[in-house]
């Protein structure tokens, strides 16, 4: 089922175009890798979806409303967006901060029913944070916040949720992890989930699709057909980076 649809979009900053005339969508149950060099318009486009930046042409599409038109509170509901800060307030429980996700549900007052604190704690299940909901943020590790950040977009309850570079500043394990987490989430709850990132083994390993920026267009494809079609090979391979189309997986010369 299609979560996002662009039609006929373009972006970018200034008189520079990232992207010109896309047309592609993006569907639900699946986890989508969105890749591209430094400056290519990957935060952009993600901002763009989660509609925080209205600097673009053509349609965005969300659940099938038009996103221009999406009230608020609206799009509030149907996208979650997990940005690159690292939250760190002194004095900030966990819970509190997954609770935040609640707040297109909780009207003018912003009461927590018990309802919303059900949610609360089976989202820090599903992200394995449920042992540190008392733990303030600023004693948290870089993975451990991220996972924080991830359980509080599940609390939104939202059929689409854009991450903005997640795996960034985590060590390797940690980024797999993180990764895999994601996939399980798209797949268990039939969410369309796409991230930026700048790990192109763990996209071609771990994820279902990937969309590239290159050539002020948007290539989206599962990553089988996206390594056949060349594009990744063209975009990073250089005279001392190889891809191994067999492993996928790049390869130092």
């Amino acid at each position: 089922m299609t979560m996002i649809e662009l039609q006929n979009f373009s972006a970018g900053y200034g008189s520079r175009r990232l992207m010109s005339g896309v047309s592609t969508c993006f569907g639900s149950g699946t986890v989508t890798a969105l890749i591209g060099r430094n400056g290519s318009g990957k935060s952009t486009l993600l901002r763009a979806l989660a509609g925080l930046n209205r600097d673009y042409g053509g349609v965005i599409k969300v659940c099938g409303t038009e996103l221009s038109r999406m009230p608020a509170s609206e799009c509030a509901r149907a996208v979650a967006y997990v940005s690159t800060e690292r939250i760190r307030i002194a004095n900030m429980k966990c819970s509190d901060v997954v609770a935040l996700g609640r707040a297109p549900y909780t009207g003018w007052t912003g009461s927590i029913s018990d309802r919303d604190r059900d949610i609360v704690r089976q989202a820090m299940e599903k992200t394995g944070m449920a042992a540190y909901a008392g733990r303030t943020m600023d004693k948290m590790s870089d993975g451990e916040c991220q996972r924080v950040m991830i359980a509080r977009a599940l609390a939104q309850d939202t059929p689409v949720i854009l991450l903005d570079e997640p795996t960034s500043f985590l060590d390797m394990p940690n980024r797999y992890e993180l990764v895999s987490l994601l996939r399980s989430l798209a797949h268990r709850e039939d969410k369309c989930i796409l991230f930026s990132t700048h790990e192109l083994d763990i996209a071609m390993q771990m994820c279902d699709h990937i969309a590239l920026v290159a050539d002020n267009t948007l290539y989206n494809e599962n990553v089988s057909d996206m390594v056949s079609a060349g594009h990744i090979q063209r975009l990073f391979q250089t005279d001392s980076l190889a891809f191994d189309a067999d492993k996928m997986r790049f390869t130092t010369l």
